[in-house]
């Protein structure tokens, strides 16, 4: 079964142009700093610059929905990297986690920006 995820393209936040891998040591930061935000609207979280990711970051990603959906919200990712889209989908989660629609509309964090914090409209 394929969600529709068309009411969740705003806000759409970046993962930090630091972080290339979510993986154990890693998944922490993302959970704290994307916990609250999901708490408090929908997101749609671009993973473009994810390279890898390991047991550790899928059970971030998966944390993450569980509050959003636990708090009334959507959670999505876009823009998975082939690498990542592909581990997701061997472990079930394509269908679930990632979503197509507003794949492309991601607005660029300001230079030393933190990237979690939701576009101005």
């Amino acid at each position: 079964m394929t969600r529709n995820y068309q009411s969740v393209v705003e806000p759409q936040l970046a993962v930090p142009g630091n972080l290339h891998e979510l993986v154990r040591g890693q998944e922490q930061r993302l959970l704290k700093e994307l916990e609250p935000v999901v708490r408090q609207h929908s997101v749609t979280l671009d993973m473009r610059q994810i390279e890898r990711i390991d047991a550790a970051g899928i059970s971030s990603l998966i944390s993450l929905y569980g509050v959003a959906h636990a708090a009334g919200h959507e959670f999505a990712i876009v823009n998975a990297s082939a690498r990542v889209a592909e581990i997701l989908e061997i472990v079930g989660l394509d269908r679930i986690l990632i979503s197509h629609v507003g794949a492309t509309t991601l607005v660029p964090c300001p230079e030393g920006a933190n990237c979690y914090e939701m576009p101005a409209a």
